[in-house]
């Protein structure tokens, strides 16, 4: 199982966020449209991400609901067929949320940047520094701190939730 650590926090300064990012990375960021369904599933999240009609990536992952640096563990496996293997976990295990964004995904190193623009959510952004197989999470923890610094993010923007339920709680 691939393992990162991991933050997300609200940003209320879209451009700067994105500034910061650009004179930080690696080269351009990529952009990304997302349209990720959620899966009833017991022992963590489950969701499809659709890319486009013929692309799409089946990620299972289990972390922690904690603000800060959180450890993440993850799976993930494409298919060409999103929308039949959309249909088949609709009929298993029954859907429970979607998330649409466009992600800007900058590159830092083993670091991936994501800006966030989420549809009926609003603007964030996240940190998922990559561990080694049998690397220590402190090592990840201390980039991510770093990296919040960097990004002048405080510990009220911080969250501690996926975007699903986030979704799921302002509906209520």
């Amino acid at each position: 199982m691939a393992r990162n650590i991991e933050i997300k926090a609200r940003i209320s300064d879209f451009d700067y966020c994105m500034k910061k990012a650009e004179s930080l990375a690696d080269a351009e960021p990529e952009i990304i449209i997302q349209d990720d369904t959620f899966f009833k599933c017991e022992n963590g999240r489950l969701k499809l991400r659709i890319l486009s009609k013929d692309n799409g990536v089946l990620i299972f992952y289990n972390r922690p609901d904690i603000t800060g640096p959180k450890p993440s563990e993850y799976h993930i496996t494409s298919t060409h067929e999103p929308d039949r293997l959309l249909y088949i976990l609709e009929r298993s295990y029954g859907s429970c949320g979607k998330v649409k964004k466009t992600r800007r995904l900058y590159l830092i190193g083993r670091t991936r940047i994501h800006l966030d623009q989420v549809e009926n959510l609003g603007e964030f952004l996240e940190f998922e520094v990559v561990l080694k197989e049998n690397e220590n999470m402190t090592e990840g923890k201390t980039k991510a701190n770093e990296l919040i610094k960097a990004f002048n993010i405080s510990a009220k923007d911080l969250i501690s939730s996926a975007y699903v339920d986030m979704i799921k709680e302002n509906r209520l």
